[in-house]
Parts: C-alpha cells; structure tokens; sequence
C-alpha cells in the first residue's frame, strides 16, 4: 500500500491493487480467471490504470514483461521472516477462514488463493517453507526482468531510489507509510469480504 500511495503521488495513478478487485469482482474476477487460463485480457484489467502492485499481478510478471517489454518492474523486498509473518495475518488468514466468509465471497477468494498457488505459495506451507519461497520467488523475478527495468527496492529507502529509476522529480512529502495489516482487513471490510 505504501508503494501504491507513493506511485500515485508521483502521478503514475491510478494504482491498481487487489481492492479493485474488490471494488468490481463480478468485473475483475473472471478477468483473473481467465489470465490464469492463458487468456488474458490485460487491457480489460488494467482499463484506466497507470501502474499496478501487489497481487493479483505480481503473479504474472513474466506474461507481463512479454506483453510489455518496455514496462519498468520494481521488486519491493523486505526480511522473508517478516514477510511471512504478515501474509499469514492477512490474506492466509482469509483464505484459511474460506468456510466461514459469505458465499459471495468464494469466488473472489477462490481466484486469490489461484493467483497465489500460481507464484508458488500455499497457506500450509510452513514458515520456513513460505520463507524459502519468497527468496526463490524474488530470484524469479530477477532471472526474468532485464537490470535495466528493474528496481530492486525496500519501502525504508524512501523517494530516492524509486523516482530515480522512474525518471521523475523528487516529491517534498515524505513518503507515504501505511500499515499493511491493517490495510488488508480494512480493505476487505470496505469491500465487503468478511464474515
């Protein structure tokens, strides 16, 4: 979220991010689907968007960086511990309390957990396991995009960095800093997907 606010005051905006999704899933869940079969229509996904985060499109960077190949990457990274603490209080915890959400949420949470076995991650993975994961998951994404498009960078580094890879003016804000976890459940709240 953070990435998201500071790429839209840098006047890449709109962002999208999964609350997108959740803002229209009758739209962008079959549009999901159908990526995941091969299908993509991302000119229908990202219809009025300027950049993009999180997931669900951080699991097709690779038919991403073919169906853009000028588009720039950046691969936020962070301690894998710390990473697994937060995904498994966030959208583990919601795809691992499926059984108790309303029915007309599965769907949406159904593509999630598609778009996140897609990148290789499983909610019963073990913290170690989903630890080794995510730094394979990162070399991934570094075998596939080219150096020169991609940023390799930690939300702590501040604008520096990011606006320097962008080619863009550095904002006199500081740069934004939300608080993921709670972002989530309020986003899923916003959106309607909670028990």
């Amino acid at each position: 979220m953070s990435l998201r606010t500071a790429l839209e005051q840098l006047g890449l905006g709109p962002c999208y991010h999964m609350d997108v999704v959740l803002g229209d899933p009758a739209t962008h869940v079959p549009l999901w689907n159908a990526a995941q079969a091969g299908k993509p229509d991302w000119a229908a996904i990202y219809q009025g968007q300027r950049s993009a985060v999180d997931w669900p499109t951080a699991s097709f960077y690779p038919e991403l960086h073919a169906a853009f190949p000028d588009a720039k990457f950046v691969l936020t990274h962070r301690d894998p511990q710390s990473w697994v603490e937060s995904i498994s209080e966030t959208i583990f915890a919601a795809l691992l309390s499926r059984n108790d959400a309303p029915p007309e949420v599965h769907p949406w949470l159904d593509m999630c957990m598609h778009v996140i076995a897609r990148a290789g991650f499983d909610p019963a993975m073990s913290k170690d396991e989903l630890a080794n994961r995510f730094i394979a998951h990162n070399e991934a994404v570094q075998a596939a995009i080219p150096d020169s498009q991609l940023l390799l960078f930690q939300v702590k580094e501040g604008w520096a960095p990011l606006c320097e890879f962008l080619g863009l003016a550095l904002p006199e804000s500081e740069f934004p800093r939300t608080n993921d976890r709670a972002a989530f459940w309020q986003l899923l709240e916003d959106g309607g997907a909670t028990a």
